[in-house]
């Protein structure tokens, strides 16, 4: 192989992985060009997520706003069935990080996702207004009706569990102070208050934000984009899953089940038969 053909090959393999992220050579680590001692020293790690995503260290003020939802959603107990998984399967003889990776792959549309899909909801909306809020009303209620109409739940509201899921109030506080304060700007807040408003109508008990739904808010007007979403709220919940699978561990418990073993699931099939008997009893 030539020289230049040897310089080609080096230069198409830097480039491979080719990123803006971290700058890592013998001795060095820079994490968007920040040397690593300085943020070890200085940076918290809320601000070190801001950073790594968003390319620029946020105001302390928007870290602490970060932190606070980031802290919202840490755990559940075994309510979660993201968390009864990294139980179940720390008791099967797997590591570790088995056991938190089967917690993360079932956080999906349905348990955990629903906090990105209020964040897409929140930026159509908010696009359509324009910041406009005579127009905002009627936004929010034509958006509910799509989706009455396509028969979707409204992602990031009400709780199985909860009346009122109580990381609610004071993430909401939390983002009313940043508004007040002008850390943010207040227009997705307003248009979750708007949908969390309409929602209400008519019923003898509201139906308010969960934690999906807070944490959302709290995203977006940090100026997240939705589809990290998912993302963020997965990097929290895997703080309880790492800890439920090290209590659980340490139980000495092997191959628990979902129920305990003195529990059966309801059998709602066939009764017994046989092959080659008739219904009637006779052999075919």
């Amino acid at each position: 192989m030539s020289r230049q053909a040897t310089r080609d090959y080096r230069d198409l393999a830097s480039q491979w992985w080719a990123t803006a992220i971290s700058d890592i050579s013998p001795g060095v680590i820079r994490l968007r060009g920040h040397p690593v001692a300085d943020l070890i020293e200085q940076a918290s790690f809320a601000q070190v997520v801001w950073m790594l995503l968003r390319g620029d260290l946020p105001s302390p003020e928007q870290a602490r706003l970060l932190e606070r939802a980031l802290v919202a959603a840490v755990d559940h107990g075994p309510q979660s069935p993201a968390i009864a998984i990294a139980r179940m399967a720390a008791t099967c003889g797997v590591g570790i990080n088995n056991a938190m990776a089967s917690a993360v792959n079932v956080l999906g549309d349905v348990h955990g996702g629903a906090g990105q899909q209020l964040m897409e909801l929140l930026a159509r909306i908010d696009a359509q207004v324009a910041g406009d809020a005579a127009a905002l009303s009627a936004a929010v209620r034509a958006a509910l009706a799509d989706l009455k109409a396509r028969r979707i739940h409204v992602p990031g509201f009400g709780h199985r569990f909860h009346p009122v899921d109580p990381r609610r109030d004071p993430l909401m506080a939390a983002v009313e102070r940043a508004v007040a304060d002008g850390v943010v700007e207040g227009r997705m807040y307003r248009v979750a208050m708007e949908i969390e408003q309409q929602l209400a109508e008519g019923r003898d008990t509201p139906i308010p934000m969960n934690i999906d739904g807070a944490t959302a808010v709290v995203f977006s007007e940090l100026g997240f984009a939705p589809e990290l979403g998912r993302g963020l709220f997965v990097l929290s919940r895997s703080v309880g899953a790492l800890a439920h699978a090290w209590e659980e561990g340490a139980s000495g418990a092997r191959n628990k089940g979902p129920i305990p073993r003195t529990s059966l699931p309801a059998y709602t099939g066939e009764p017994e038969r046989r092959i080659g008997t008739t219904a009637a009893g006779h052999r075919g």
